[in-house]
């Protein structure tokens, strides 16, 4: 069951080529064509509104949405299920709380929002250290893992392969971060989004129709496949029954996962309040459209692959939907079945490629935008300068996580997904909420805000389960866990929350400067009514 014949690999390499020419294609045509900051940060806002959906959907249906999420489903039944509702209902919380206001308030980065209220330096400074703990993190777990995933797809299962596909990868997204800038990386982002939607929806189709398109027979033979039993569709299975540490995870995932830079960057794009609203419409439409059948095709693995052979594939069922690929066609699939797995395999390599394009992308404009050319460097930058910076910015980062992911690809690296959410649930989210609401917040709430909610993050996190104690766990044969939940929220998002608001109320000493300063943004911020920077 994990080997695909020799036309299906063959297939999928010219497939690869192909998209890596496109891809590159693309972000030469649409990328700028002069050194212009405005081009290179929000492509102008030339994007139409689905247009924008889709590449907002695209950044936010990253490879471990798409690969862990449908691998957790297969393995664990319901608690795959609630994660995915939790994604969902988090893309919704931005699209109705704080999606129009960002892009009122902002222009190129998070620090820029934050910066409508609390000048300086520091305020820069903390919200690029901020940003790469979330995106860094995030961008090595994705790489680490395509090595392996590509081995699985091409037949190639030697270390040096693995190691090369993730230094290609790596090498290939710094490109584009660096050539596209926002237009370019946009446009891989939607034809990522269209290819995965489609191969998708095939898949889903041919699973129910193995079960004459009924979910509760689908649901019974997942329960059977499973090994588990009616245990398969309760909760807390992922957990051990600890319903604190799953509330903890799902309300990390539901307050960090659509706050993350990389996706509040895209609000930036929108040409008008009225256009990011149409936006995010696509977008939450499409997202809930792919988390259906995500749904569809982690339980259809459970039910015709089986939970002793995903396991064998992968602890984690990393590989579950390329399995179940090829158990819905069959030992001897026709031409038109070989050209279907192609797409399924393109799918998750244009995933892989366009989320850490998008990653990058975010890290490097923080890097030039807020902590160059307005931490370190009081006097403004050029645009030139500042854009050649930016670009540097995507190989240094770029070269960084490269290194890390290929040095670590053999550890399970499920803690770096977790802390990326746990730093925007717990740092990100209390400090754009309060931003954008709250006409009493200060410089220094924002700060310990930021601050607070970050350490938090990464010191819980380095005493969980996932780093320590358990055979998932980065260091497995080793236990310094100390704090007994997977994930830090529990902890480190009240921390955040209230960080703010303590440094608030105990250090306001200029509450009618700071009131005075949000009334005179309010119409900015709310409404989009222009007002003087």
């Amino acid at each position: 069951m994990n080997g695909f014949s020799s036309e299906a690999q063959t297939m999928s390499l010219i497939a690869f080529i192909t998209v890596i020419t496109v891809t590159l294609l693309l972000c030469v045509m649409t990328g700028p064509d002069r050194d212009d900051l405005g081009e290179f940060y929000t492509g102008y806002r030339s994007l139409s509104p689905m247009q924008s959906g889709l590449a907002i959907a695209g950044d936010y249906i990253s490879a471990g949405t798409v690969l862990g999420t449908i691998g957790i489903i297969a393995l664990l039944g319901y608690d795959g299920m609630t994660l995915t509702l939790s994604t969902v209902l988090s893309l919704v919380l931005m699209m109705f709380l704080l999606a129009e206001p960002l892009r009122n308030a902002g222009r190129f980065t998070m620090g820029d929002v934050f910066s409508r209220r609390a000048h300086g330096p520091a305020v820069r400074i903390t919200a690029a250290a901020v940003t790469l703990t979330a995106l860094l993190p995030l961008v090595v777990f994705q790489l680490a893992g395509a090595g392996d995933l590509l081995a699985v797809v091409l037949g190639f299962h030697a270390d040096g392969f693995k190691t090369g596909s993730i230094v290609f990868l790596g090498l290939l997204m710094i490109t584009y971060a660096a050539i596209g800038g926002m237009k370019g990386t946009a446009f891989i982002q939607i034809v990522k989004t269209v290819v995965l939607l489609g191969a998708a929806t095939a898949i889903a189709v041919l699973i129910l129709d193995r079960f004459d398109f009924s979910p509760p027979a689908l649901l019974d033979a997942a329960k059977e496949g499973s090994g588990l039993g009616d245990a398969y569709l309760t909760p807390g299975l992922q957990f051990g029954g600890d319903e604190l540490d799953m509330i903890s995870t799902q309300l990390t995932v539901v307050l960090g996962a659509a706050v993350l830079p990389h996706i509040t960057m895209r609000m930036f794009t929108a040409r008008n309040a009225r256009a990011v609203r149409r936006s995010m419409s696509w977008a939450v439409s499409i997202v809930v459209v792919t988390c259906l059948l995500i749904a569809v095709i982690g339980f259809g693995a459970a039910a015709l692959v089986g939970h002793k052979e995903l396991a064998a594939g992968d602890p984690q069922g990393k590989t579950a939907f390329l399995m179940v690929s090829q158990a819905v066609m069959g030992p001897d699939p026709n031409t038109a079945e070989t050209l279907l797995f192609t797409a399924v395999a393109t799918a998750i390599f244009l995933t892989l490629l366009a989320s850490v394009a998008g990653i990058t992308l975010a890290c490097a404009n923080t890097l030039a935008h807020d902590l160059v050319a307005h931490g370190l460097r009081r006097a403004g930058l050029t645009d030139n300068t500042e854009m050649a910076i930016a670009r540097a910015a995507a190989a240094g980062v770029g070269l960084v996580a490269i290194a890390i992911a290929a040095g670590a690809r053999h550890l399970n690296l499920q803690a770096l997904l977790t802390l990326s959410f746990c730093v925007g649930a717990s740092a990100v989210a209390p400090a754009l909420v309060y931003t954008l609401f709250w006409r009493r917040y200060t410089r220094t709430g924002l700060l310990a805000t930021l601050i607070v909610g970050t350490v938090s993050a990464l010191v819980v996190t380095t005493g969980s389960n996932l780093v320590s104690g358990s055979p998932q766990s980065v260091f497995p044969d080793q236990d310094f866990n100390w704090f007994p939940y997977t994930t830090a929220g529990l902890v480190s998002i009240p921390l955040g929350f209230l960080a703010g608001w303590l440094a608030t109320v105990l250090y306001d000493n200029d509450r009618a400067v700071q009131r005075r300063r949000y009334e005179e943004l309010e119409p900015t911020i709310l409404a989009g009514a222009p007002t003087s920077p």
